[in-house]
């Protein structure tokens, strides 16, 4: 017989103690033993087939479990009256933002299976009481007006949305108004950086501005050049900003996903995080190269030739 205790691990709001094992109940013979008359073993009947259960793919690694083991769960965390279970298959978890931290020891029970290992045998009813219910509406609008309905037919019970568009309390509101934030001051002072940068390499070109405005073109041709000229690098370097987000796209999925032993997408480039980065990266780029170009071309003529 092998043994091996896996620990305990939550299934459905339930604390459950795993341990695998081999049927001491089943003989073990090799192909070569010759069963005798008056061997027991012949005629002990088998234990009745276990039910099934679904494990997750955390614990069937982390505890070298394998489909089709035998193991047992209990719903006390000490492991008292275990009940013997047969792992059926392997499920990855729903991936989870709030946890994507913790491992995912997890199995799951089929309900007849659940409540008999959750009931109570000092209460009777307590295998036909449940604390909480889920109601999928077929018109999600209608949530607040169900719960109030639900609020005044039964006073004792309480009804909230799961999903409340003013729950401005809620850490990923709370979390997404901080990348906002970050964002805003990111693209600020990358504006302003930008602008000195500019300002710097046009105050290099005075000389050839200068000849340009010599052999006769206007202010307006050579701020139209400029236009053209920023208009291009703008958007090469805002192409170039995506692409190379999205090849480091996998690279940062892969590295966190092992990191926590997740299936959770850290960062995705969506078409619509694509199409915003370009409509601000490209009307900045224009409009540093403009203002840059402008402090220029707005110079007396002899000024800009004078060495």
């Amino acid at each position: 017989m092998r043994v091996r205790i896996l620990g305990a691990l939550a299934a459905a709001a339930l604390t459950c103690v795993v341990t695998a094992f081999r049927d001491p109940a089943i003989p073990q013979t090799s192909d070569h033993a010759t069963p005798r008359s008056g061997d027991p073993s012949i005629s002990r009947p088998r234990d009745p087939e276990p039910p099934g259960v679904l494990v997750s793919r955390q614990l069937l690694e982390s505890r070298h479990l394998r489909i089709g083991d035998v193991i047992r769960l209990s719903a006390d965390p000490a492991g008292s009256d275990p009940r013997r279970f047969r792992i059926d298959g392997v499920y990855e978890p729903t991936p989870d933002p709030a946890r994507f931290a913790q491992a995912h020891l997890e199995a799951r029970l089929h309900l007849p299976d659940l409540i008999d290992l959750a009931a109570d045998p000092a209460d009777p009813a307590h295998a036909g009481t449940i604390g909480s219910i889920n109601v999928r509406l077929k018109r999600p609008d209608d949530a607040a007006a169900f719960v109030g309905d639900v609020s005044a037919r039964l006073p004792t019970i309480v009804a909230r949305q799961t999903a409340a568009p003013d729950d401005r309390n809620s850490p990923f509101v709370v979390l997404e108004r901080f990348h906002l934030a970050i964002a805003v001051v990111t693209v600020v002072g990358s504006a302003i950086f930008l602008l000195a940068l500019m300002v710097m390499l046009v105050d290099e070109r005075r000389g050839t501005v200068g000849t340009l405005r010599l052999i006769g073109l206007t202010r307006g041709r050579l701020l139209l050049q400029v236009l053209v000229e920023g208009t291009a690098i703008a958007i090469a370097g805002a192409a170039f900003g995506i692409l190379f987000a999205l090849g480091a796209e996998g690279f940062f999925n892969r590295f966190f996903q092992w990191r926590y032993d997740t299936a959770l997408v850290f960062l995705r480039i969506t078409p619509r995080v694509a199409g915003q980065s370009l409509l601000l990266a490209v009307p900045l780029g224009i409009a540093a190269s403009l203002v840059a170009s402008w402090t220029i071309l707005r110079q007396p003529l002899l000024g800009l030739i004078r060495r």
